[in-house]
């Protein structure tokens, strides 16, 4: 048995009401990923996740991962299954002791419900992995793009996909029903020859502007060419490369089981964290003075 749920959340990730129309578009993103042909962050993204089970001490037999690229997970783990990131996942409930979601949760038109599928995938204490693109993505290209087409027409088109801030993270496993949640950022730059250079990288790549909202008429003359002089001006500091900034977030959280470690309850511990470090405790005043 397979089950959905959507949960709304105040982000830019909010689910749509059925009335409205969903944040992507399935036809036009999964035309993005076959024609992708650079996979150097989707092989960031798998390493770091390897990196993390290395760390487990666990032997997972029923993986499974969630991904629009499979074949970077050949020989990554054995027994794999791997499944499209599509609206309702091919996942049966409670048969898998591992799911990772990778680097695709950022194009779902329903994040939370994503991750309680996956959640509903696992057996108890089972953990799930899951890694996006945060909100620093991209961020240069988002303001030159915004201020050039205001600058030429007065409007505003979606031309750089919304991210969430890791902050709202925590919060969307909690409502997903994991436990032990825990989300941490790999923030990095890549430097590219010109504004071309990176627009072509991110088509390669699969991340190709799929909003359903996207400006479906020929971009407005000179927008490009303005946006890469903007671009130039607030963000390369006079370096003769652009720097494209990416923040990969990874969450991490565990399917409830019985016997599973929980935090205690602030103020519920019954020694004093100085008498463990064998020290002195200094109050602090409510204005932060001793």
């Amino acid at each position: 048995m397979r089950t959905t749920l959507c949960i709304g959340v105040r982000s830019f990730y909010i689910s749509h009401m059925s009335t409205q129309p969903p944040l992507f578009d399935q036809t036009r993103l999964e035309r993005n990923r076959q024609s992708a042909t650079e996979m150097f962050l989707q092989e960031r993204a798998a390493d770091g996740i390897q990196e993390r089970l290395a760390e487990v001490n666990r032997t997972f037999t029923a993986p499974a991962i969630v991904t629009p690229f499979p074949q970077l997970w050949r020989g990554r783990l054995e027994n794999v299954l791997c499944v499209p990131p599509s609206d309702l996942l091919s996942l049966g409930e409670r048969q898998h002791d591992l799911v990772v979601h990778s680097l695709s949760l950022h194009a779902a038109n329903d994040p939370v419900g994503q991750l309680v599928q996956a959640r509903l995938a696992l057996k108890p204490d089972g953990l799930m992995i899951a890694t996006t693109f945060g909100g620093q993505t991209l961020h240069e290209l988002r303001a030159s793009l915004a201020e050039a087409e205001i600058a030429l027409t007065g409007g505003l088109s979606p031309r750089v996909s919304p991210m969430a801030d890791i902050r709202e993270f925590g919060g969307l496993l909690q409502r997903a029903g994991f436990t032990l949640p825990v989300a941490d950022r790999d923030r990095f730059d890549v430097q590219y020859r010109d504004l071309r250079h990176l627009l072509r990288d991110l088509k390669a790549m699969g991340e190709g502007n799929a909003q359903t909202a996207r400006q479906k008429t020929i971009a407005p003359k000179d927008l490009f060419s303005l946006a890469e002089r903007i671009y130039r001006d607030r963000f390369s500091d006079g370096a003769e490369t652009l720097t494209a900034t990416f923040e990969m977030i990874t969450l991490t959280g565990w399917a409830p089981a019985p016997d599973q470690p929980v935090a205690l309850r602030p103020g519920s511990a019954s020694h004093r964290l100085a008498e463990a470090l064998n020290t002195t405790e200094v109050a602090i005043a409510p204005d932060g003075l001793k």
